[in-house]
């Protein structure tokens, strides 16, 4: 099932990218009633604690840290720092939460990894005017020069500077046209959501039932297949 779940979500982002592609990049001419902006004009990038100034104290509940390593491979594990639940609850990262790695790895994707802290160096993206689909959608469009300018830096760990983001153009839509658009897209969006939260389900079952098939302590011999 896990592998479903994967090839349904590429087949899902190869939607969206060229419904994104065909309706906002295939244009000569901006569509009336459309205007240009920026990425700070369409979201806000709130960039996470160094949490290690914010360490759990004795016998507190606690969180795991949200860094780059585990955006990469979309979940926390059991190496994963920790930092208190008594920060500012801005920084707490919760499923569907769009996160932005800006420095070291620039990678944007939707968090679908559980309740964690946001650490330095990464966005946390939301916005109070647009869908998540649309802001999604334009900070993922823009990776690609990110990355490039990132990897031109004379620095061991290349990064981009918010500046940047004011200078990467946003086509806002008519409202007539963003619906119609969102129509689209949002339906992707919170399907591949829904299928990452389903294949997370799938490993904790997985890792909670293997050691108990291994230890014999569940037996599944009498099961009739």
């Amino acid at each position: 099932m896990r592998v479903i779940y994967y090839i349904l979500n590429k087949n899902l982002e190869q939607q969206a990218k060229a419904i994104f592609a065909s309706e906002f990049l295939s244009y000569g001419e901006l569509p009336k009633e459309w205007k240009k902006e920026s990425l700070l004009d369409i979201a806000d990038y709130l960039n996470g604690l160094a949490m290690q100034k914010f360490r759990p104290s004795n016998n507190e509940i606690d969180l795991p840290v949200l860094k780059i390593k585990e955006l990469r491979q979309g979940s926390c594990d059991s190496s994963s720092e920790r930092c208190s639940t008594n920060i500012d609850p801005k920084y707490i990262v919760h499923d569907g939460d769009v996160i932005f790695s800006w420095s070291g790895s620039l990678i944007v994707n939707i968090w679908c990894g559980g309740i964690c802290g946001l650490n330095q160096h990464l966005f946390k993206v939301t916005s109070a005017k647009y869908d998540k689909w649309f802001y999604y959608a334009w900070t993922l469009h823009h990776l690609e020069r990110f990355i490039a300018i990132a990897s031109d830096m004379a620095t061991t760990m290349g990064h981009i500077k918010r500046d940047e983001l004011s200078k990467s153009e946003v086509l806002i839509p008519s409202k007539k046209d963003y619906d119609r658009i969102g129509s689209l897209l949002e339906p992707i969006c919170a399907n591949i959501i829904n299928n990452r939260l389903e294949n997370r389900k799938l490993v904790a079952l997985r890792d909670s039932l293997l050691p108990k098939l291994m230890s014999g302590e569940l037996d599944v011999s009498d099961i009739d297949l």
